[in-house]
């Protein structure tokens, strides 16, 4: 509707359309109207999803005129339940599929894909989306979602990114549901990355593969993977925000991680790199950082711990209560990165607050129904005097006494990691993301 009459002339649509010529400016409004007639976060997911399919342009100038209220919904915490209705919601395919059966003719594959410039890949297996576990295929929707944000916050050009499903079959019951839009077995390990010279991402892979696939690739090309280093660059740059406020360096610190993958393992080494730079030694960096895993807190001499969590094994009674442990270690900060809703219990609140006058409290589990604590249950049971920041939004919370906090969100990690990368390889010229904060703190 926004071409003009020479347009239609040209393109032989003449008569094919209204007469009324509509801007794009109107258009937005038009599609304002639409998306707040819907009556769910689904329902605005599948109308942006539609929106991006037939009018791209449109669809990232409704994006970027208002980031904090789309992202929600084009990602955490609304595309964790898109993806566990992918089946469903599929109108048509979006991304490159590759699956365990085309070893040998990824090549051809990859020469079906239109667009022939990319400089961007999100990769992912689906195996480990947000706390919701192994989605297999469904989870395409998070390499497009994380895609469309690097376009709408990072200026990258949207025919430079591509979605990438590696589909090696799941493990989870989709895998027979007739939902299912992937293939139709359990899962193989095999995963191979994609590309030389562009930026490859790697997205929600299991532990077993994520540390394997890091520590090949990492120094051969220009990669990362979001769960391990991502979220390590918000998550410390949260905690970095919060020792101004506490007038305290990272190595006065004792932090407790609930969770051991992926997310804990790399918060933690990013965590001892600091504490190194400030002086500290290796060793004295570790002894200040503790995890507690599905069977409870890391020890030295307990069994079945990978060669990750060996390092953070500390000499200590086995524990396997969080409760317990916080009680014992009287932590400065605790970092939920499990996907167990509610693990920050009240007790746990309390204690952290009895015994830190500005506790840092980081609920980063994502989808929202993950979230070990709400914005709520921590500011208010710390009295508004905890540093607080979760993986998904929260809404801002008002004490009893009037004053309002806003909760920061904590794990827009890839973003930042993204845009680093994508200027080493673009030699500095990519536009910083406005209006977007990793982990703000109040």
């Amino acid at each position: 509707m926004a071409f003009s009459m020479e347009e239609r002339l040209q393109l032989g649509i003449h008569g094919l359309l209204p007469p009324c010529f509509i801007s794009q400016d109107v258009q937005l409004l038009r599609v304002l109207k639409n998306y707040d007639m819907k009556k769910d976060d689904l329902d605005r997911y599948v109308f942006l999803m539609g929106l991006q399919d037939r009018n791209e342009k449109l669809f990232y100038r409704l994006i970027s005129s208002d980031v904090e209220r789309f992202m929600p919904i084009i990602y955490t915490p609304t595309v964790g339940l898109a993806c566990q209705q992918y089946g469903l919601i599929f109108r048509r395919p979006r991304g490159l599929f590759i699956t365990i059966h085309d070893g040998g003719h990824i090549a051809s594959i990859l020469q079906n894909w239109p667009e022939k410039d990319i400089k961007a890949v999100c990769v992912t297996d689906g195996e480990r989306i947000l706390g919701l576990g192994d989605l297999g295929c469904h989870g395409m929707g998070i390499p497009v979602g994380k895609l469309a944000l690097y376009t709408a916050c990072g200026g990258m050009p949207p025919q430079q990114c591509l979605p990438v499903m590696l589909d090696v079959g799941t493990d989870n019951e989709v895998r027979t549901d007739f939902q299912s839009t992937g293939i139709l077995h359990k899962k193989h390990i095999n995963p191979k990355p994609y590309g030389m010279d562009c930026l490859i991402q790697f997205e929600d892979f299991a532990n077993v593969n994520a540390f394997r696939l890091l520590s090949k690739y990492r120094n051969k090309y220009c990669t990362f993977n979001d769960d391990i280093q991502g979220t390590a660059a918000v998550a410390v740059a949260g905690l970095l925000a919060a020792l101004r406020i506490t007038k305290s360096k990272m190595c006065d610190h004792t932090i407790v991680f609930q969770g051991a993958g992926e997310a804990a393992m790399g918060i933690a080494e990013l965590i001892t790199m600091s504490m190194e730079k400030e002086g500290l030694s290796k060793e004295e960096s570790l002894k200040k950082i503790w995890m507690v895993d599905s069977k409870g807190l890391i020890v030295k001499g307990r069994d079945h711990l990978t060669h990750e969590k060996e390092r953070f094994a500390h000499s200590h009674s086995q524990m396997k209560n969080l409760e317990d442990v916080v009680r014992e270690l009287r932590p400065t900060a605790i970092i939920g990165v499990a996907a167990v809703p509610g693990a920050f219990s009240e007790q746990i609140i309390k204690d952290m607050a009895s015994f830190n006058e500005r506790p840092i409290i980081f609920a980063l589990s994502n989808p929202t129904s993950k979230a070990e604590c709400t914005a709520e249950q921590c500011y208010k049971l710390t009295e508004g005097r905890a540093i607080f920041a979760s993986g998904s939004p929260f809404d801002p919370v008002t004490l009893p006494d009037g004053k309002t906090l806003y909760p920061g969100q904590g794990r827009l990690c890839s973003l930042s990691v993204f845009q680093y990368r994508l200027r080493r390889l673009y030699g500095g010229h990519v536009p910083l993301a406005g209006g977007l904060h990793g982990c703000a703190v109040m």
